[in-house]
């Protein structure tokens, strides 16, 4: 479609005009809103457009690396990247703040501390957590989310291995692990933490047999969106390595000391006090407080990207419902769709300030991975070519450093590069 060119006026009470900048105002720095930004630093000079980037923190951070967060194996310190130094401050007006709600209606963005009107907004807020209602997961189990959310998993496994030998009766839930579902995140960290165990246990002295971790799985594998073989791989894989892997297990009760879960009809107990939730997510609840169209509370985006009835309203990433014409489905939100979906609408925002034709998002599937610890893993590339054992791993290293590059060239790279499987 094409587009006319974006004209902020404002009228002065002698009848006089003056033309502003558009204002464009992105929500998150996630993948989706930190992309966005930085592409459209590179296409706009600062007398094009005000550009506003709001984040609850002051760093962005590689969602797709969480896992080796929450078991410890990477410091959390090497997933932030502080936004001041990959941003343009003289083209980007970077605000700390939190994003209270969305007026469409009204072009304004109600932060906690302030609140802000916009010409071209960008919706870019992420995900948050969707755990089944009434069964005490939300107020008993850990949810993989961010790092903080990864730091508290790891700080808690510690602590429960340290308080272990100091008790007078020991308890065995302190050293069983649940793992709710059996999807890539819930795959992922399991096989990190199979291979910190064994640190963990020298750490505080406890044999590692005693350990447990379990999976539990309400499908009849796991990975179940992947190929067979594939999914075979990855549970021999974890169960050779001591990966207790229950199908077909739906969660029924989660206590702070115990779990119950039901398969084939007979409800089983498991004693444990970590209990972490992997199984789902949901676009940040602001997007559909707002009033926006959605679908599965996310907004059911044209194929420009934008919000239906809102020419002025882009959404990408996990906020975002877009439709594989092909399968009928909705994509799922991975780095490397967000990644792409970012750079189209970078690309459509410049298009609407400088009266060109806008694009539709079509999507570049280069593959997938799933790491089952630093040197095994699985992966599909290209649609064809299947990965098996260390060549997974160190494609998704690979992946990572292309992104960085793209985000702050070499010295990124050398400070934030996921080098440890190199080294190791």
């Amino acid at each position: 479609m094409n587009a006319k060119s974006i004209k902020v006026i404002t009228r002065l009470g002698d009848g006089s005009e003056i033309m502003h900048r558009p204002h464009i105002v992105i929500l998150g720095a996630g993948y989706g809103g930190i992309v966005t930004a930085l592409n459209l630093q590179k296409k706009l000079n600062a007398n094009e457009a005000q550009i506003t980037l709001v984040n609850k923190e002051d760093y962005h951070y590689q969602a797709a690396w969480l896992h080796e967060n929450a078991a410890g194996s990477l410091h959390h310190d090497q997933l932030r990247i502080p936004i001041r130094d990959i941003i343009n401050e003289k083209k980007i007006n970077f605000i700390l703040d939190k994003v209270v709600s969305i007026k469409p209606e009204e072009k304004k963005i109600k932060l906690e501390d302030q609140t802000i009107a916009y010409d071209i907004l960008i919706i870019a807020l992420g995900f948050e957590s969707e755990m089944p209602e009434n069964h005490g997961l939300e107020e008993n189990a850990f949810f993989i989310g961010d790092i903080n959310s990864a730091r508290l998993i790891r700080e808690h496994l510690e602590y429960n291995f340290a308080c272990y030998h100091n008790e007078d009766v020991k308890n065995k839930g302190r050293l069983n692990i649940v793992i709710g579902g059996g999807g890539p995140t819930g795959v992922e960290f399991a096989g990190e933490l199979v291979d910190r165990i064994p640190e963990i246990c020298k750490e505080y002295d406890i044999e590692k047999a005693l350990v447990r971790i379990i999976m539990l799985e309400s499908e009849a594998t796991i990975l179940p969106a992947v190929d067979e073989s594939l999914q075979q791989y990855a549970t021999n894989s974890l169960v050779s390595r001591g990966v207790e892997i229950i199908t077909g297990a739906t969660i029924k009760e989660c206590h702070a000391d115990t779990i119950t879960y039901e398969k084939d009809g007979i409800l089983e107990e498991i004693p444990t006090v970590t209990k972490i939730w992997t199984a789902g997510v949901r676009a940040n609840s602001l997007v559909k407080k707002s009033g926006l169209q959605t679908k599965d509370g996310k907004v059911a985006v044209t194929g420009e990207m934008k919000a239906p009835d809102f020419q002025d309203i882009f959404v990408v990433g996990d906020c975002a419902n877009v439709i594989d014409q092909k399968s009928g489905k909705a994509f799922n939100p991975t780095a490397q769709i967000t990644v792409q979906q970012a750079a189209l609408v970078a690309y459509n925002v410049v298009a609407m300030i400088k009266g060109n034709k806008l694009r539709t998002f079509e999507p570049k599937i280069k593959g997938m991975v799933v790491c089952l610890g630093s040197h095994d893993g699985i992966g599909q590339i290209f649609n064809k070519r299947k990965l098996f054992g260390w060549k997974a791993p160190l494609a998704k290293r690979l992946v990572d450093t292309q992104y960085l590059l793209k985000l702050g060239g070499l010295s990124l790279v050398l400070k934030k590069g996921k080098f440890k499987f190199l080294n190791s």
